[in-house]
């Protein structure tokens, strides 16, 4: 028989078996931070760890759950407050598998019924408030969701570890109203300000005429330092008693031009 013949009999062979066994096995990998549900005829036989693994294809499958956390975006849900207010929120939580086993047997989809229980947890937490309520106190919003929906989503096998509210909107009228009040405060205490300079300003005439009525001589020097600081010709001044005393000045004698000779 030639050489060559069996050669390239065998290699087909090879190629075969090894196309067989592609199509019958299939080689998994699992990381550190993934864990493997192997399952034999449709049923759980046990949970996998870190490593390579062979599954023979027609009987046996294996399904790799990711344990790393991970966001999940709630987009705007419109909310009635209690006093009538249509509010926007959204929210932004992170979640990581804890038991990968409850997480695909307890419900079809668990990052689904992840967005719906928040979705839920955020509508008890605002109903029955107002709108005043919720905008100041925005930051205890995103822990009271924690609180409602961690205990749902630990029968999941899910770890919700944090909730935030990421935007709050208000209605377009809603803005304006609170322009309206922010503006309202900034006149009050502008007003205010202007008040207080005003009483300032008193106080301090009430005390120089307490200050004058105690020492009269000082209005002589403060006529005295007017009289230096005038650039006027005339100083008219105010004597008790003898009445009004005019003081004229003379400017200071200028020379007359020469006669042209």
């Amino acid at each position: 028989m030639n050489p060559i013949y069996v050669l390239l009999v065998l290699a087909l062979i090879v190629v075969v078996v090894v196309a067989i066994a592609r199509l019958l096995f299939d080689l998994v990998t699992i990381h550190d931070y993934e864990r493997g549900l192997r399952y034999v005829r449709g049923r759980f036989v046990g949970l996998l760890g870190a490593g390579v693994y062979a599954a023979f294809r027609p009987l046996m499958d294996v399904r790799v759950i990711d344990l790393r956390p991970a966001f999940l975006t709630v987009e705007g849900q419109e909310v009635l407050t209690s006093d009538g207010v249509n509010l926007k929120v959204s929210l932004a939580a992170r979640y990581a598998v804890g038991d990968p086993v409850a997480a695909v047997t307890a419900d079809q989809d668990y990052r689904r019924a992840t967005y719906i229980l928040l979705q839920l947890a955020l509508r008890e937490a605002m109903a029955g408030r107002t709108a005043d309520d919720l905008l100041v106190a925005r930051g205890e919003l995103g822990p009271l969701i924690l609180e409602r929906s961690a205990g749902p989503l630990a029968k999941l096998g899910l770890e919700l570890l944090s909730v935030d509210v990421r935007d709050l909107m208000v209605p377009g009228e809603l803005k304006r109203a609170f322009a309206g009040v922010i503006g309202a405060r900034k006149d009050g205490e502008a007003a205010l300000e202007r008040a207080r300079g005003d009483t300032a300003a008193l106080r301090s005439l009430a005390n120089a005429a307490r200050m004058l009525e105690d020492h009269p001589g000082l209005v002589q020097l403060r006529v005295l330092q007017e009289i230096g600081a005038s650039s006027g010709n005339t100083v008219v001044l105010g004597v008790p008693e003898t009445g009004v005393v005019t003081t004229r000045r003379r400017p200071a004698a200028t020379a007359e031009p020469a006669e042209p000779s």
